[in-house]
């Protein structure tokens, strides 16, 4: 099992951030494919049709999620913590993300840099 942590800057504020993480429609418009999602703890949600699921283990309005994703019938929990702080910028969207299988471990970064945080960023950088 491998851990992925970075920090990207994304040029929109906390609270624009954490919406477009919780709400159905802004999800829709970021990443451009369906999207299921129950944004309270426990809630579970799906995204890029289903190509990542999991469930809420908490959430701090504006500052803080936590989810578990799932990756089959892994023993350790795959956890996803994302933390937004304000930036000069924007915002500093800090991804730490535990257990994860190392046979996904290069598609995860690679989603992450370009499909989940890239995406975000070239979203609020249109406006």
């Amino acid at each position: 099992m491998k851990t992925f942590k970075k920090y990207y800057i994304i040029p929109a504020t906390p609270e624009e951030i954490y919406l477009a993480l919780t709400t159905e429609i802004t999800i829709r418009l970021w990443t451009g494919d369906l999207v299921e999602i129950d944004p309270q703890e426990g809630g579970q949600f799906s995204l890029w049709d289903g190509g990542i699921t999991g469930h809420f283990l908490e959430l701090d309005p504006h500052k803080k999620i936590v989810q578990q994703w799932y990756f089959g019938d892994q023993e350790a929990p795959s956890i996803v913590t994302i933390k937004l702080h304000e930036h000069k910028k924007g915002t500093s969207f800090e991804v730490n993300h535990i257990n994860i299988p190392d046979e996904d471990y290069d598609d995860i970064v690679e989603g992450w840099n370009h499909e989940y945080v890239g995406n975000l960023i070239d979203f609020y950088a249109e406006d």
